[in-house]
């Protein structure tokens, strides 16, 4: 008996593969909000919320969705993405597409300059609730504290920093903090770091400064995700610290979070960083291996599906880097039986989890021989003294890469590209990871080399 997997249920198993393999900012950005609808012969029918994110994952990252769909469905799928009707844009021009956090990302310059950004109201996820948190000893500090804000905005911990590792739960916190809030009556701005950025070069190319400071000093609370990549931006941080100072004086709550404490944030301005430590900072630690259980039990659940604790148990002891990648795997696990009528076995589960951690288990070599690929110099060119602005470049990205990818210590890098200082890395790869939200074609040189490593 053949069991007929819904649209639904293919692209959320293939999305649970691309959250593991892509870049969180291009997953989040570019996928999270995707879903599939429906097939029409062998094409799956895929909605994305724009015309932009749709001619994006169609120009840039169609190679890598094809391949992976094929891949976790057994088929040969193509993918088609469509905008729903009632939500496409009149026409396909940079004028007529809205100023979003969705577009801001890879835009060129010149198409930001739009005021007012459309302001269509909140929209949070439901799925991210303090009810559906799974609350452990790695997170619960923070969970206490998200939830002491969201009872009592600006009387407790005011401003409420919140910093983990990707994929630990820093966002599902801001959304149960703005649902809960929101469900009061409160006036609610939740927005990235990128999309306080965005407006506020948008508001001084347009001359809309008043604007912009009314946009984000008329509100109960405010969120904001990813505070680190304000690093640098010296007249954004300005913008910021005044916002703050006039929020916070007025009793108004502030929660931000950081892939980092605010001491480690070394480009931000020392009165800013000073203010993010005025309130209580919390951070996220990697779950342990009772709370992972708890996530996939609780994954299951959301799935409808029941699983033999023995089959939890081995994928909570396998996968141990964070949340994103526990249910990931579980959706590869079970999209693999329902495609292959197959039931969930420990044996199964071991086989597909192998096929994961292989292609996780990257060599280092291997990155810097794709990165020297890329950029087309030698890997000896990587570990020697030449300093051309290609080679720099690609050296400053092979560092980025061994340090974010493979979570190496800077010493570690220093040693696999030829004996180069320590701090040298460090800033290395720094100074990748603040432009890859400005320069679209370090982006995409990235994208390149991350798709040829996991290919």
């Amino acid at each position: 008996m053949t069991v007929e997997v819904s649209a639904r249920e293919t692209w959320r198993a293939t999305l649970g593969q691309l959250e593991l393999e892509l870049p969180r900012n291009t997953f989040d950005t570019w996928l999270k909000e995707s879903e599939g609808v429906a097939f029409r012969d062998m094409d799956l029918l895929v909605t994305v919320p724009s015309v932009f994110v749709l001619e994006l994952l169609e120009q840039r990252l169609y190679g890598a969705i094809l391949r992976t769909l094929r891949q976790v469905s057994g088929r040969q799928y193509d993918v088609r993405f469509q905008v729903p009707a009632q939500d496409a844009p009149p026409a396909k021009t940079a004028a007529a597409t809205p100023f979003t956090a969705d577009t801001a990302a890879l835009e060129p310059a010149d198409h930001r300059s739009v005021w007012p950004p459309p302001d269509t109201g909140i929209s949070f996820s439901a799925k991210y609730s303090f009810a559906n948190f799974v609350v452990g000893n790695s997170n619960r500090m923070a969970f206490s504290a998200a939830q002491a804000v969201a009872d009592a905005p600006g009387q407790t911990y005011n401003p409420l920093f919140l910093y983990s590792g990707v994929g630990l739960g820093k966002t599902h916190l801001l959304h149960a903090i703005g649902q809960q809030s929101a469900r009061r009556g409160q006036t609610v701005r939740y927005v990235s770091s990128e999309q306080f950025a965005n407006e506020f070069i948008s508001a001084i190319r347009n001359g809309a400064t008043e604007e912009f400071r009314h946009r984000y000093r008329s509100v109960h609370l405010l969120l904001i995700d990813d505070v680190q990549f304000l690093n640098g931006k010296e007249q954004t941080q300005e913008a910021f610290f005044h916002t703050f100072n006039d929020l916070h004086t007025g009793g108004y709550q502030i929660v931000l979070t950081s892939d980092r404490a605010p001491k480690s944030l070394a480009l931000t301005e020392d009165r800013l960083r000073s203010r993010y430590e005025w309130g209580l900072i919390a951070d996220i630690q990697s779950p342990d291996l009772e709370t992972r259980m708890a996530i996939l039990y609780a994954k299951a659940d959301d799935l409808r599906i029941d699983l033999d604790p023995g089959i939890v148990e081995l994928i909570a002891k396998r996968v141990q880097k964070n949340v994103r990648e526990l249910e990931g795997s579980l959706n590869r696990v079970v999209a693999s039986a329902r495609f292959n009528n197959t039931p969930i076995t420990l044996d199964s589960t071991s086989r597909l989890l192998d096929d994961i951690t292989a292609r996780h288990a990257i060599d280092p070599e291997r990155i810097i021989e794709q990165v020297a690929a890329q950029y087309k110099v030698s890997p000896a060119d990587l570990l020697g003294d030449r300093r051309t602005k290609t080679v720099a470049l690609a050296r400053q990205v092979a560092m980025y890469l061994l340090i974010y990818e493979l979570n190496l210590k800077n010493k570690e890098v220093g040693i696999l590209l030829g004996g180069k200082n320590h701090a040298t890395v460090r800033h290395g790869a720094g100074k990748i990871n603040a432009e890859l939200n400005e320069d679209n074609q370090l982006r995409q040189d990235v994208l390149n080399i991350k798709e040829a490593i996991f290919t």
